[in-house]
C-alpha cells in the first residue's frame, strides 16, 4: 500500500471535427511518508535530502545529485508506503561510502551525533581497515 501524494494530470488533446477529446491520460506519482525517531510523519522531501548531501559532497569529486538520485531511486524501489530518516540516512552513507569517503565521514559525522573526537577517530578507523 503506497500514499498518494501528488496526482498529475497531463492531457494530450486532439480535437476531432466533432470536438471530442481523443486521447487523455492521468500519470499517478506516489510517495511514501517519512517519520522521525519522533513518529513525526512528512511526505519524502527530495530538496531536504538533497541539502544534506550538498553539505558532506561539497569541494568533493562526487556528484550529489547522483547519490540523492541513487537514494531516491532505492526508496521508490521499495514501494514501501512509510520510511523512516534512519533508513534514509543508512542508505546515503552506503552510497557515500561507495564513492567519496571525505563526503561519507562529513555525513555520518552529523548524521550519527559524534560527540566527540574518539567517536569521530572510531568511525575513520572502521574505514581504514576495511
Amino acid at each position: 500500500k503506497v500514499c498518494l501524494k501528488e496526482i498529475f494530470a497531463f492531457k494530450e488533446k486532439g480535437l476531432s471535427d466533432q470536438g471530442n477529446v481523443r486521447g487523455e491520460f492521468v500519470v499517478y506519482k506516489y510517495v511514501p511518508k517519512v517519520y522521525d525517531r519522533m513518529k513525526r510523519r512528512e511526505i519524502f522531501d527530495r530538496n531536504k535530502l538533497l541539502s544534506g548531501v550538498l553539505k558532506a559532497c561539497h569541494k568533493r569529486p562526487v556528484d550529489p545529485e547522483m547519490i540523492v538520485n541513487e537514494v531516491e531511486q532505492d526508496i521508490y524501489n521499495s514501494m514501501r508506503n512509510e520510511i523512516t530518516t534512519s533508513e534514509i540516512g543508512e542508505l546515503v552513507m552506503m552510497k557515500l561510502k561507495e564513492h567519496d569517503q571525505v563526503a561519507y565521514v562529513r555525513f555520518a559525522s552529523v548524521y550519527r551525533q559524534f560527540k566527540d573526537i574518539n567517536t569521530f577517530m572510531d568511525e575513520l578507523n572502521k574505514l581504514l581497515s576495511k
